[in-house]
């Protein structure tokens, strides 16, 4: 699925248009499916809806909308930014036919109408601005969501979007008017949302549900603004996915659609063999989980044989934790060493796949004694240490082999671009993983809420959570693992990737807190994720 910038669903909506999608055609088709998603949400049926209608396109959507909702027995109202002409407004004079209440905000002194419609409103439509808002919010406009926003109660923050499969909508959240007061739905954003940069207008009131058209946007991945949005459902409106201005958009999403089809294949005749040998080398004495949780991981991931590369401290306690892993021969007590990555490497051609970084410390002799024997080595994953360890480098990425998979979270992807963390935190998260991994020429995975993975070419990949029970220790230790899992089972570097960065997001989407999961539970929920997705 798609991420557009403004620009660009300007532009896709204009070559539809030209194609024989018209306007009319996609104004009606949008207003419908943010009816049916609303629906499919929450009982309709003799609720009372308010719909804030704005001047342009967007306010046409929210007209649609609130027609379809009369038509499935609710009780629905229009209030107007702006007036509006039935004899050049289809949509205007169709609910005008049908006879439902409308009113201009012109004409509701102090917005006692407003005011009273809010207080028995069950389901609110934001139809009031569309994505093109770029500035602040002022004026009379401004006034009238400030009645909104105030009469607004019962919004809760934490929630976190969630793209649902193109076009169907199930709610994570199940609302009921009882519950909060009044549900808020939003018709391609919410108002006073930049979709662009995700900056959220003090004046804008969040949605319970945000229904987005053709694909999300930019803004409903970048906070603040991505926390204003509720459930993220992206609704098909008709445009042809072939056009050339659909193709050239670079950034999209991963579904659960995408991330079935991306499931690497387990044949019932299948052996330990089948589904590959995977090496990590990681670990030290300070850091003797890591290289476990990683394992554990893979092995949760799908992979048939685990090895591990690790000092000997760590090596009596991770035989007890996970005696399913075998161990590469080494010699080392505490540190990882030059000696121990000539003998990896003399017998690497046995691996499908390796991760390095885990836990590593400060071995930087092994690391770079590993990396001049790049020819020799399988797919690679860096993490962690090994990251750390690259960044001192000038010219690090020519040690890598080609097409390496690095995973940094914001402090490590600083100190491999050689800037403050301050600095990178202003920046478009996926604009810096696009750069970054075409001026590196390797595939980067930036963590953190809504991971972007890019690759050389200039695409990019979103995965959609934001979840803050990832964060605690070992969480990037198990992602890791998964991805390293999926390399050694045969996938493409880019797809291992998104896939292995999908399956983490989506295992602890299943813990039923935002607080408390550990990372070894993490790993443990994999393969129920990896169940759930092959059974449709």
């Amino acid at each position: 699925m798609k991420v557009f910038s403004v620009a660009e669903m300007v532009a896709v909506e204009k070559a539809a248009d030209a194609a024989g999608v018209s306007y009319a055609q996609m104004m009606e088709t949008a207003g419908k499916a943010v009816a049916e998603a609303i629906i499919a949400c929450w009982p309709v049926e003799g609720s009372s809806v308010l719909v804030l209608v704005g001047p342009g396109n967007n306010g046409g959507d929210g007209l649609v909308c609130g027609r379809y909702l009369a038509e499935a027995g609710a009780d629905v109202a229009f209030y107007l930014y702006k007036s509006r002409d039935p004899e050049s407004d289809d949509n205007y004079a169709k609910i005008l036919e049908m006879g439902l209440f409308t009113i201009e905000a012109g004409f509701d002194q102090r917005y006692r109408v407003l005011r009273t419609r809010l207080d028995i409103t069950d389901i609110l439509v934001d139809a009031l601005l569309g994505t093109g808002v770029s500035r602040p919010i002022g004026g009379n406009l401004g006034k009238l969501m400030r009645v909104v926003r105030d009469k607004v109660t019962g919004w809760q923050g934490d929630r976190v979007t969630d793209v649902s499969r193109l076009v169907s909508v199930s709610s994570p959240h199940p609302l009921t008017p009882s519950s909060l007061h009044p549900l808020i739905a939003a018709v391609d954003c919410p108002s006073g949302l930049n979709c662009d940069t995700g900056a959220l207008d003090p004046l804008a009131f969040p949605a319970n549900l945000t229904v987005t058209f053709a694909g999300p946007k930019r803004g409903h991945f970048i906070f603040p603004g991505a926390a204003a949005c509720g459930e993220l459902v992206a609704a098909d409106i008709g445009i042809p996915p072939e056009l050339p201005e659909v193709l050239g958009v670079k950034v999209e999403v991963v579904t659960a659609v995408t991330a079935q089809s991306l499931l690497p294949p387990r044949p019932p005749d299948g052996h330990k063999g089948t589904f590959g040998k995977v090496l990590i080398a990681s670990g030290c004495d300070l850091y003797r989980g890591a290289p476990v949780l990683a394992a554990k991981a893979a092995f949760r991931a799908g992979s048939g044989l685990v090895a591990l590369a690790v000092p000997a401290v760590i090596r009596q306690s991770s035989t007890v934790l996970l005696p399913e892993a075998t161990y590469a021969p080494v010699a080392d007590e505490t540190l990882l060493s030059a000696e121990t990555a000539r003998q990896l490497l003399a017998q690497m051609s046995q691996y499908k796949a390796l991760l390095v970084g885990p836990g590593l410390g400060d071995a930087a002799d092994f690391l770079t004694t590993l990396l001049a024997g790049k020819e020799n080595l399988p797919p690679l994953v860096v993490d962690a240490d090994g990251l750390n360890i690259l960044s001192r480098h000038p010219d690090w990425p020519a040690l890598l082999p080609s097409g390496a998979i690095l995973t940094p979270h914001p402090g490590e992807m600083s100190r491999l671009m050689g800037i403050s963390l301050r600095e990178l935190k202003v920046q478009d998260r996926v604009t810096v993983a696009q750069e970054q991994a075409q001026a590196w020429g390797h595939i980067v995975l930036l963590k953190g809420a809504y991971t972007v993975v890019a690759r050389p070419s200039g695409a990019a990949t979103i995965i959609p959570f934001a979840n803050p029970v990832l964060a605690v220790g070992g969480s990037g230790d198990v992602l890791s693992g998964i991805i390293v899992s999926l390399l050694g089972q045969g996938m493409a570097a880019y797809e291992a990737a998104v896939l292995g960065a999908y399956l983490h997001g989506a295992a602890a989407a299943l813990y039923p807190g935002s607080s408390g999961l550990l990372s070894g539970e993490l790993a443990d929920l994999v393969p129920q994720v990896m169940e759930q997705l092959r059974a449709g």
